[in-house]
């Protein structure tokens, strides 16, 4: 008899004669074991049933993960190698390994299925967020880190469709280092960076990494300081003591009590911060990020999406034009060029392997009246590589960026001859 065959004869047998549907949703994951392998045990010495310890264990874990919040996910939620997982409706699950997107055989048994294992993700996010036909997506964070975002009909014609961005396990630069995300001098110009204070802004295409990569290089701000995050979804992970973590808040039913990033922004600056990281800037609130900066709140890390630090920049002035500020231009180039000093670019490769493609110093040169962008780093990708293998090297300018009098100003020391 195949485990399938099993599998069906337990789940008829937990329904019909066992009290299981009217104490699943009271019982722990543990609890939910121990009934299941009780009920198979029954089932077995009832019907004379052989069923191998690999077979019991397998059938355990599959018929608990369809009752708890994550349902039939679940393996896809716990195997470390997936970075992502997107459910389009129902029958279609798909997942990034690896850097690359495929299609998985794991499939709900219908979108009400679908929709009732989402109510329970939800919920148990602890989130106090919620989604329904008059509010039909949402953003939330698992307990685990992993963002969620959920969009249901009559938006999304396919059905509920979730997407699951998993919490990157990586909280040390010698784990950026040993995936190829970048190289040695990258790396201690970066941790330099964070000790210096200077002002940077992690930009990229969306899931290159780039919130991983701030969140490792953040454990290098010193302990002393006072840290303020503010994000839309909770994704920052830092290390240090003294971190006020603030989350934007979306409207009520009736439309009212919404708090933006840039209200919070707003907010923080009253609340005596020695850093202060945004999440993600996508608005209004670029332009108190970059006044803030040119006040006197050095150290303050960003993200951006853009696909390059050309456009990086651009977004940015696009972001304080969106204010209406009544500013030229030029002088909005000119303050985000004094305000910013480094740009970091990552991207995802076809072969599966995020990397810094640009870390570029950012500078305005008052006799040109103009912006000056110099690559300190950027990665030569060779022209004979293959999708699958990406071959290439790290170039670095030995010429000193503008931001290296911070270095110097905070006696942080970079190994001799770094820069000529």
């Amino acid at each position: 008899m195949s485990i399938g065959e099993i599998k069906t004869m337990i789940h008829q047998y937990l329904i019909q004669k066992t009290d299981f549907l009217s104490v699943k949703d009271s019982m722990t994951e543990d609890q939910l074991r121990v009934f299941v392998d009780k009920a198979i045990s029954d089932l077995c010495a009832e019907d004379q049933l052989e069923v191998t310890m690999e077979m019991r264990v397998a059938l355990i874990r599959s018929l608990v993960s369809s009752v708890v919040s994550l349902g039939p996910i679940r393996p896809l939620v716990e195997d470390p190698e997936i970075t992502e997982i997107m459910i389009n409706g129902a029958s279609a699950i798909y997942v990034q390994k690896a850097g690359k997107i495929e299609l998985t055989d794991v499939k709900f048994e219908s979108n009400e299925h679908l929709l009732h294992s989402i109510q329970k993700i939800l919920a148990a996010s602890g989130s106090n967020k919620r989604v329904d036909e008059s509010s039909p997506y949402v953003d939330f964070s698992m307990t685990d880190g992993s963002r969620v975002n959920v969009l249901l009909p009559p938006c999304s014609l396919i059905g509920p469709v979730m997407t699951i961005r998993k919490f990157a396990n990586i909280s040390e630069v010698d784990q950026l280092l040993k995936a190829g995300t970048l190289n040695d001098e990258m790396a201690t110009l970066l941790i330099g960076a964070m000790k210096a204070k200077l002002n940077v802004v992690f930009c990229g295409a969306t899931g290159t990494g780039k919130t991983t990569t701030l969140n490792v290089l953040s454990k290098y701000i010193p302990d002393h300081e006072r840290i303020i995050t503010i994000e839309d979804t909770p994704e920052l992970r830092l290390h240090q003591d003294h971190v006020v973590t603030l989350q934007s808040k979306g409207a009520n039913v009736e439309g009212k009590g919404a708090i933006s990033i840039r209200d919070l922004f707003v907010n923080s600056l009253r609340m005596r911060p020695d850093r202060i990281i945004v999440g993600e800037v996508r608005s209004e609130e670029m332009l108190d990020l970059i006044e803030s900066i040119s006040s006197g709140h050095s150290g303050s890390l960003a993200i951006v999406h853009a696909e390059s630090p050309e456009d990086c920049f651009s977004r940015m002035v696009t972001m304080m034009l969106m204010t209406g500020i009544r500013l030229s231009t030029e002088v909005i180039y000119k303050q985000i060029a004094r305000a910013i000093d480094l740009i970091v670019h990552i991207e995802l490769f076809p072969d599966g392997k995020r990397r810094l493609t640009y870390m570029t110093d950012v500078d305005w040169d008052d006799a040109k009246q103009d912006v000056i962008m110099h690559d300190v780093f950027r990665f030569e990708q060779k022209e004979d590589s293959f999708d699958d293998k990406i071959e290439g090297e790290w170039v670095k300018t030995n010429k000193k960026p503008s931001f290296f009098k911070k270095f110097e100003k905070r006696h942080i020391k970079l190994p001799d001859r770094f820069f000529d």
